[in-house]
């Protein structure tokens, strides 16, 4: 059944180009739960045979992520919190995932729309908090297409190299995705420590001045 699929996925994705990545992109970075790995493999794949650039596969999948993420921000940005929170779930939004992601961004700040690119559960709903906490557009802009591009590269990389072989790329991405899931933890780990150790500092320097 998984092996059908993966051909017509690679046969639509073939069939549209790179417009057809775009919207599967589009579509896994805003509201709509599809996953990225059903577009993206399969462009590694059809570039490994030499039917796709993989140069113009990644730029469309990145941008079609970004054009995605900034739908959500403007949704966040000008609807708001309250009118997600009621409303959201009827576009696959729910409550606990506008919490979740929210906390995440108060969390970690504006890079957080970088590193929440590369987590499952949090790539797809990570522009919404930061379009309801009005973040910069530029910023979020950059930092949106840099964690997009990093895991659009990963995946059209499995499919470049291990094409129709699904064993090894399910194999493979589950322990790229743990080992991205700790990567991030111990940047964030270090993060929250590094700017603890600079609040300390700042408050030993007011002491010392009364």
């Amino acid at each position: 059944m998984l092996h059908e699929i993966v051909n017509w996925i690679v046969e639509t994705v073939g069939a549209m180009g790179y417009l057809g990545i775009f919207i599967m992109m589009f579509l896994e970075s805003s509201f709509f739960p599809f996953p990225s790995e059903v577009a993206m493999i399969p462009a590694g794949y059809l570039a490994s045979k030499g039917e796709m650039s993989l140069v113009a596969a990644f730029l469309t999948g990145a941008g079609g992520s970004l054009a995605g993420a900034i739908f959500n921000y403007i949704l966040g940005h000008k609807l708001g919190r309250p009118f997600l929170i009621k409303y959201g779930k009827f576009v696959f939004i729910k409550p606990e995932t506008i919490d979740k992601t929210e906390e995440f961004f108060e969390k970690y700040g504006p890079a957080s729309t970088f590193w929440g690119r590369l987590l499952p559960g949090i790539r797809q709903y990570i522009s919404l908090p930061a379009g309801i906490g009005k973040m910069h557009l530029l910023s979020f802009s950059i930092y949106t297409f840099l964690g997009a591009g990093i895991w659009c590269a990963v995946l059209l990389s499995l499919g470049y190299i291990f094409g129709e072989h699904e064993e090894e790329i399910e194999s493979v991405l589950h322990y790229l995705i743990g080992a991205i899931i700790l990567m991030v933890a111990a940047v964030f780990y270090y993060y929250r420590k590094k700017n603890k150790k600079i609040e300390e500092e700042f408050i030993e320097e007011l002491e010392k001045q009364r």
